[in-house]
């Protein structure tokens, strides 16, 4: 199965579990439409299919229950119509009902006794102050009111049991208290607004799309509700009733305007008591009103009875609300200072129970037994003696690091994380070659063939001693026949001999792709195992090339800046190791903004660089045009730039649906100085060095991270001329070209990757890692301080008691390990 389909069918699976609740990805699916666009790309699917996936993933926040079920099962049905061979989903009841099952569910139905129901009396009878979690575990059944009718509907949204309701927190709140009218309504603004409806229109677009067109008045202005794909709210809202209506402030001809909100009938009741008012999911026919009171029956009787699992003294020390307080304020807020200390605490527990999982997984690996490697006297000196260039400080630092790490007996599994071009493949190497002189072996896998053939040319150009020549006896060169690359593109007859002789111990390094992975690779005695860019892998595929060795020692390599606060959660299994400066000569890449209407000057400029005998990269999102999308795309534009703009130059076309020969072919061109002008999509993210190049031009850049900018960058300013990057976004918008306007102000990742986490959150850093912590609920992963925090008090507790064992950590080592077993996390 390709990646970009098994990430799918991974998160698919998730989220069907958990009854299409979109937690299968951080900030819901919709956060991961750049990164799989991009991986689907490389696995050269069909723009079609492409596009198919992104309209789901971008329109699946906004579906009902039923609406995500039956999306996620039509692209998945499509994807095996047109792929073929993919495995079903996992069987699951489409929570899809006939008109005639429906439960018409009206607040009149409603129980008003809160006695506590006789099934879980005696469970909570011992003890009438608190709730055990056998208690907890009741079925929502056991409820005065709730049959099996309301229960399948609950069901839906993953409420089985007492705790599920307890802990089924709203989604967002609506302040009564604090509500502002039309009139001050500003763009960009999350609001929630209280009016009447004036009018009501419904049409359809050009498209034949439905559109819905509302009125709102609130005395003091007017605002404009616009309703795309939802024809049945022209008849379920009614003129001169009052409704409140959540959602973000946009702009249309200059005034305001809700597209799509969150619309409720106004619940005079509460309207008048003036206090902020919970807001839950929903499904099926129930309301808001219907699930407060039931929520506000279940809060109130049980919220008060359960027992708080976090140490006092920490409890104490962090100034924590007590659990039964937090549960209850977050469900029903007495202020806004209060629900923020609820969501504090609540946002710590989740933090400190990662945290506690995490130092738990580092402590056991740490367990293992590892196959010790020493350094032998004079060894490393002869390695660098044989370098083409000086090792930086930083280069040196990480060798001993990673030297002691060798010989400790221990399985070493440690993070070298460095800017592109901070050097980290000759670290890499020469790890390989001390692992080689004691005769073990060593796998280097790179998650595309481009950047796999980039590091085989390296390895060889760095350890091997030049074809004919019988030298080596320094124990460091190799000779080339020992460091061989596999990809899915090498030849049977090549893959049979690799095989053969890998099994021989004839081969110390084997370079490659995911092709690695295959049960036909077999390694006489792995020991080490470098995985490059480790975020573009799953879990599974490092699982298996692990597996190939005996606790083999493992360096996990990217270019990709790890903010401070996932470095501590995320990635507190790994040691970090920072390459945290260039090599000498590395020329800083002034970088530009560029507007779109004028592109024609960015052209001339390349073609001045061009005369100079430099190279120049363009770079576009898409493979192929699409109907669906204005965005630029590489083959049309190749074919435009050779025929009008730069008839004079040769062009150079690379993208992911190239078979891999052809691709090393214009690479190897692009490198010799035979094509001036590479058009190429993102493909050239990672794994191409070309000293000659100094120009890098983005097209459509707001559509890309500024971490991945950054690596774009990257591939230019690799020799001693000067160097540019200049980003062109698909419009003038303002607030875009803010953000991308943080590229030609700082040349740090860092900074970047801080700015990327705050504006689209973690997932281009966590790529397979993001999609285990589907329960975060209230943790942030920008929020440094209290991840700071939280670290502290989890590192003194895990010193104190790493298993927890301690009679006094008996309910809190439940709950760390009920975290990690809903988990599905990608710590490896």
């Amino acid at each position: 199965m390709r990646p970009s389909i098994q990430k799918l069918y991974n998160i698919f699976c998730i989220e069907a579990e958990n009854q299409f609740f979109n937690r299968a990805v951080i900030g819901g699916l919709d956060r991961i439409l750049e990164s799989w666009s991009e991986e689907a790309q490389r696995d050269q699917l069909s723009e079609e299919t492409i596009l198919a996936v992104q309209n789901c993933l971008q329109l699946y926040p906004k579906l009902s229950i039923e609406e995500r079920a039956q999306a996620l099962e039509r692209v998945w049905k499509n994807l095996q119509s047109t792929l073929g061979n993919l495995p079903s989903l996992p069987a699951f009841s489409l929570p899809v009902q006939t008109g005639a099952e429906k439960p018409t569910l009206q607040a009149k139905s409603q129980p008003k006794s809160t006695t506590l129901p006789r099934e879980i009396a005696t469970t909570a009878a011992a003890n009438e102050g608190e709730l055990d979690l056998k208690a907890l575990q009741a079925s929502i059944r056991v409820l005065p009111g709730i049959g099996q009718k309301y229960a399948n509907v609950l069901a839906k949204l993953g409420l089985y049991t007492l705790e599920d309701l307890l802990y089924y927190f709203p989604r967002r709140y609506d302040d009564y208290s604090t509500l502002k009218p039309i009139h001050s309504l500003m763009y960009g603004e999350e609001v929630t607004v209280i009016g009447v409806i004036q009018t009501i229109m419904e049409r359809q677009s050009a498209t034949k799309r439905s559109i819905v067109e509302v009125i709102l008045t609130d005395g003091t202005g007017n605002l404009r509700i616009t309703i795309f794909n939802q024809p049945w709210q022209a008849q379920k809202l009614h003129i001169g009733q009052a409704y409140a209506v959540a959602g973000r402030i946009d702009q249309y001809l200059g005034r305001p305007v809700l597209i799509n909100p969150e619309i409720e009938p106004l619940d005079k009741e509460t309207l008048s008591s003036g206090r902020i008012v919970p807001v839950y999911r929903l499904s099926g026919n129930i309301t808001q009103r219907w699930l407060r009171r039931m929520m506000k029956q279940v809060v109130d009787r049980y919220a008060p009875r359960l027992v708080d699992y976090m140490p006092a003294a920490i409890r104490q020390a962090a100034q924590l609300m007590e659990l039964p307080q937090a549960v209850y304020q977050a469900h029903f807020p007495d202020s806004s200072q209060t629900l923020e200390q609820a969501r504090y605490r609540l946002a710590f527990d989740e933090i400190f129970f990662l945290q506690l999982g995490i130092l738990r997984h580092k402590h056991q690996w740490q367990q293992r037994p590892g196959r010790p490697f020493d350094l032998p006297q004079g060894w490393f000196d002869q390695f660098k003696a044989g370098l083409p260039f000086a090792l930086t400080r930083a280069q040196e630092q990480a060798f001993q690091r990673i030297f002691t790490d060798l010989a400790s007996g221990r399985p070493m599994n440690r993070l070298l994380q460095g800017d592109v071009g901070s050097g980290k493949t000759v670290i890499a190497a020469g790890v390989a070659a001390l692992i080689a002189h004691h005769n073990a072996q060593s796998a280097i896998m790179a998650p595309t063939s481009i950047l796999a053939e980039q590091h085989y040319r390296t390895f060889l150009k760095l350890l091997s001693w030049p074809e004919g020549c019988e030298g080596g006896s320094n124990g460091v060169k190799l000779p080339p026949s020992a460091i061989r690359l596999l990809t899915g593109a090498t030849p049977e007859s090549e893959r049979r001999e690799i095989f053969e002789q890998l099994a021989r111990n004839q081969i110390k390094i084997l370079i490659g792709t995911h092709a690695l992975i295959e049960e036909t690779v077999q390694f006489y005695d792995l020991q080490f195992i470098v995985v490059d860019e480790q975020h573009r892998f799953g879990v599974e595929q490092r699982a298996s090339l692990r597996a190939k060795g005996g606790n083999p020692h493992v360096l996990v390599m990217t270019a990709t800046p790890i903010p401070r606060s996932l470095a501590l959660t995320l990635y507190g299994d790994l040691d970090l190791t920072l390459l945290d400066e260039l090599p000498p000569g590395r020329q800083p890449i002034t970088t530009y903004v560029v507007l779109p209407h004028e592109r024609e000057r960015v052209y001339r400029f390349i073609e001045t660089q061009v005369e100079k005998g430099k190279q120049a990269f363009i770079v576009y999102p898409l493979v192929e045009e699409s109907e669906k999308t204005q965005t630029l795309s590489a083959v049309e534009e190749f074919e435009r730039l050779q025929r009008e703009v730069f008839r004079n130059y040769r062009l150079g076309l690379l993208h992911g649906r190239m078979r891999a020969e052809e691709k090393e072919a214009v690479m190897l061109q692009f490198q010799q100085g035979e094509i001036q002008v590479l058009i190429s999509t993102p493909v050239v993210e990672v794994g191409v060095d070309v000293p000659n190049a100094t120009v890098m031009v983005v097209e459509g850049a707001n559509r890309f991270g500024l971490a991945q900018l950054h690596q774009f960058r990257g591939r230019v300013g690799r020799g001693h001329d000067p160097a540019y990057c200049i980003l062109i976004p698909e419009t003038a918008d303002e607030a875009e070209n803010e953000r991308l306007m943080i590229m030609a102000q700082t040349q740090n990742g860092f900074v970047l990757a801080e700015h990327d986490l705050q504006q689209r959150g973690p997932g281009d850093f966590l790529g397979t890692r993001q999609s285990g912590f589907v329960r975060l609920r209230f943790a942030n992963f920008t929020n440094l301080h209290l991840i700071e925090q939280v670290s502290h008090y989890s590192q003194a507790l895990f010193a104190e008691d790493p298993f927890l064992e301690k009679p006094e950590h008996r309910l809190l080592a439940e709950r760390v390990n009920r975290f990690w077993q809903e988990a599905t996390s990608d710590i490896s």
